[in-house]
């Protein structure tokens, strides 16, 4: 497994290990091809998909006949981007020209898109190079990456364990080293959640801000697309190569990404709020002991760091599963007739659940929504950020399914797995987990930074303060 090169002192192993802006950098100038880097980053691929399942398939062919052709470009002198030559992965629920894309369901049967995703065309404008589609369970509907076509995907840190999902061999790819960032798309927590499970950074970008172009609807208001990468520098790269208004997304902000506002990482003078619990989760004593040991090393560096008590309930989880469920219903439930007998179980009784819930009630989770929003207002007035763990758990095992994560505590609290969904809900609020080391069973813990409306780039800085000091 990579240990992510450039970010360390010691010099990178390979040029793969080196961040997407240094790869490209080193493409341009010839001090390495991107077939180098290409045929690495295949050869990493292989070598890991027997032990961890991260991949619906490899692209060999048709990246390495990339490769070549960057590298031709290079010689010829013709213009490159600013990511020429960096290979990348995406989600097998989006679809890219050429490839099977089946969403981790039997029911898309053997369909080959000929156009590929807004975003994957603008990494490909920059010079980056598919190299893979990653797995995903069906429809990307859970938390853990298991799908009925393609298995169990498994976490590198101890393959016994989940990578989380739904954007689980995106963050597998990453954390494996095979690409410095990947795509994952998040509706409840889907690159977070493998992002904190994996140790690697994830983040849910402000509604909008990446068009989402790959749902039946372009009016659903809990999607984004967002990076899975080894670094705050390599996500900052996706998103400047991806972000920016199109039509092909009515909801996509006519706001441009500013890269540059991403640099400020000092945590001197900032002022965040600190929830460990949000209100109502029964989080785990070694994650909770990680996430306070964060926020002292963040006061240590200069922030202002102080408890806050949020009056959120359980009710801002089970309203987001009864959203999830018509989301669910909505768009895949008409292939549930011919395909029932080969659906996750659990798909199927989420799409049925979806079926029966009346439009008034449905409606009605938008007052939650509401109240959930002027909390968030209030806290900003003071505050430039509120942090809380990304997930209450470090990575559960993989045999493990989601209803295993609605029981509650002897005091009442929710034993849940993710503490993402939450902000789905307010989804116009960047949302951020990076890598804050390990806790006592060896396994990754994330910190999960919420920012202000639109405030991806601070988000980003914060998150860059905090790698800065070196707990991952």
């Amino acid at each position: 497994m990579s240990d992510g090169g450039a970010s360390g002192d010691a010099p990178p192993a390979h040029p793969l290990d080196l961040t997407a802006r240094e790869i490209a950098a080193g493409v341009r100038s010839r001090r390495f091809s991107a077939v180098e880097v290409m045929r690495e980053s295949l050869r990493r691929a292989r070598a890991t998909q027997g032990s961890f399942n991260a991949f619906v398939l490899i692209r060999d062919e048709a990246a390495m006949a990339a490769a070549r052709e960057a590298d031709a470009a290079v010689e010829e002198g013709r213009a490159t981007g600013f990511l020429h030559g960096v290979p990348f992965a995406a989600k097998d629920l989006t679809p890219t020209a050429g490839d099977l894309t089946t969403l981790g369901s039997w029911s898309s049967g053997d369909v080959v898109p000929t156009e590929s995703a807004l975003y994957v065309r603008r990494l490909q404008a920059t010079g980056a190079i598919l190299m893979a589609k990653t797995t995903t369970p069906e429809f990307a509907h859970s938390s853990l990456t298991w799908s009925p076509r393609f298995g169990a995907t498994r976490n590198p840190r101890d393959p016994s364990r989940t990578p989380g999902g739904s954007s689980g061999g995106s963050a597998v790819a990453v954390a494996t080293g095979v690409v410095p960032f990947a795509e994952g798309s998040d509706m409840g927590g889907s690159v977070r959640i493998p992002a904190s499970f994996c140790g690697v950074v994830g983040l849910k970008p402000s509604l909008g801000r990446i068009p989402m172009t790959i749902l039946p609807s372009v009016f659903d208001d809990i999607s984004h697309f967002g990076p899975l990468a080894r670094t705050i520098d390599d996500a900052v790269a996706f998103l400047e190569a991806t972000s920016g208004p199109s039509d092909e997304d009515i909801g996509s902000l006519p706001l441009t990404f500013e890269p540059g506002r991403t640099q400020d990482s000092s945590l001197a003078g900032k002022r965040f709020a600190l929830s460990v619990d949000l209100g109502f989760y029964a989080v785990e004593p070694q994650v909770e002991a990680a996430i306070r040991r964060a926020a002292e090393a963040m006061r240590a560096a200069g922030a202002i760091v102080e408890e806050v008590a949020l009056p959120w309930t359980r009710a801002v989880v089970d309203e987001w599963y009864e959203v999830w469920c018509v989301f669910m219903s909505a768009y895949f439930g008409d292939r549930l007739a011919g395909f029932r007998d080969r659906m996750d179980p659990s798909m199927v009784a989420i799409m049925e659940r979806g079926f029966a819930k009346d439009a008034t009630s449905y409606k009605r989770v938008e007052l939650l929504r509401t109240a959930m929003w002027r909390d968030m207002a209030r806290l900003f007035e003071s505050y430039d950020a509120l942090l809380c763990p990304t997930c209450a758990v470090t990575a559960p095992p993989v045999e493990k399914v989601d209803g295993d994560y609605f029981g509650e505590d002897a005091s009442g609290r929710l034993i849940g797995l993710d503490m993402t969904c939450p902000f789905n809900f307010t989804p116009q609020c960047p949302a951020l987990s990076v890598p804050v080391g390990v806790a006592a069973d060896g396994l990754p813990v994330g910190l999960q930074i919420v920012g202000r409306r639109f405030a991806d780039e601070s988000v980003l800085a914060i998150g860059r303060g905090v790698e800065r000091l070196g707990l991952g």
